[in-house]
């Protein structure tokens, strides 16, 4: 089991950076990967970005690919979202997800991931 704490959020005006970290609680982080998801009020929660157990490997949505970067500190049982250019469109809670796998495969598939986050509130002004 791994118990998984957001922070970073807040507001910001269009065109400005945030810096989302994810602190996991638990054991052996990195058996996990881990994902980044998004949800405004009233819509579906979206995929934005993942990445494998090793942070070898990555994987955007195409909304956010060349503004954001996911990233992982397995010695600090960390995974961050830098987000830069933001727009408001972006603004949403902001999730992070952790999945257990043996394999170095990256998923943008929701009902993959096992264990959530609380979210943290991300506001773009325009």
């Amino acid at each position: 089991q791994v118990q998984l704490v957001e922070s970073g959020g807040g507001l910001v005006q269009a065109g400005g950076s945030l810096r989302l970290s994810c602190a996991a609680s638990g054991r052996a982080f990195s058996t996990y990967a881990m994902g980044w998801f998004r949800q405004d009020p009233g819509k579906e929660r979206e995929f934005v970005a993942a990445i494998d157990r090793s942070g070898g490997t990555t994987y955007y949505a195409d909304s956010v690919k060349g503004r954001f970067t996911i990233s992982r500190d397995n010695a600090k049982n960390t995974v961050y979202l830098q987000m830069n250019s933001l727009k408001p469109e972006d603004t949403a809670v902001y999730y992070c997800a952790a999945r257990w796998t043996s394999t170095w495969v990256v998923t943008a598939q929701e009902r993959e991931y096992h264990f959530w986050g609380q979210g943290t509130q991300v506001t773009v002004s325009s």
